[in-house]
């Protein structure tokens, strides 16, 4: 368990899922008193879903911290925060249905999820994925969630495992791309705007409604991933 002397976690927890479904991991952070990573842990699950592999992290960090203590925990799944946060009290009023009737899904998970926040004081804060100067506690349970997907061993803090390495899903760092006088005049590929729908980028990652996208001669994407002057 966490250091119940703190008097507040902040933590991140990730799932990777390499196929959804396919090889799949889940892992978990928490950070010091400085915001860096103190403690960790992350497994592998066998073949499963992204949103299984997003909801056990999410399990397992509450099992691991003390309930006694207030908790942030910060997610780049909108699934999983949605589930636990906004859909789940009218799962439960319609006898786990949603609201087409059909079976919630992976409700064993979310059940659980429930019974283990009763009673404690947690904050959901969604953090975009796969960013070059992104939050980096997610960033470290994102690159332990892969490495758990990838290899399927379990690691972590208590294992004396090292820090997981980069993910590939997070494009390095480049160097500003020269525009054109075209497009240095019309605002070119230097504009960038939030989706107003998610979708997916010429670099096969999603992206969610509301995250920061910017036009390539692809389409639209990633900021980081533009490839050419539009």
């Amino acid at each position: 368990m966490i250091d119940p002397m703190r008097e507040r976690v902040v933590a991140a927890c990730d799932g990777a899922s390499k196929g959804n479904p396919g090889p799949a991991g889940w892992a978990w952070v928490v950070a010091d008193e400085t915001q860096a990573p103190v403690r960790w842990e992350a497994g592998p699950l066998g073949k499963a879903t992204n949103n299984v592999a997003e909801l056990t992290a999410l399990e397992r960090l509450l099992t691991a911290t003390d309930p006694g203590v207030p908790l942030e925990i910060r997610m780049d799944s909108q699934y999983a925060m949605k589930a636990v946060t906004t859909w789940l009290p009218n799962w439960k009023r319609n006898g786990w249905k949603t609201a087409a009737g059909k079976p919630v899904a992976n409700q064993d998970l979310v059940v659980h999820i429930d019974e283990l926040l009763d009673g404690r004081t947690v904050e959901f804060r969604y953090v975009p994925a796969h960013q070059v100067d992104g939050d980096p506690l997610n960033d470290f349970a994102d690159r332990a969630a892969s490495q758990a997907a990838t290899v399927q061993e379990a690691a972590g803090s208590d294992l004396g495992s090292p820090e997981p390495p980069p993910s590939p899903d997070t494009p390095p760092a480049k160097a500003p791309r020269r525009r054109s006088p075209a497009a240095r005049k019309n605002g070119g590929s230097a504009r960038t705007i939030k989706a107003k729908f998610p979708g997916r980028c010429v670099c096969g990652r999603s992206y969610a409604a509301g995250e920061p996208i910017a036009k390539n001669a692809q389409g639209w994407g990633h900021p980081e991933c533009r490839t050419a002057e539009v």
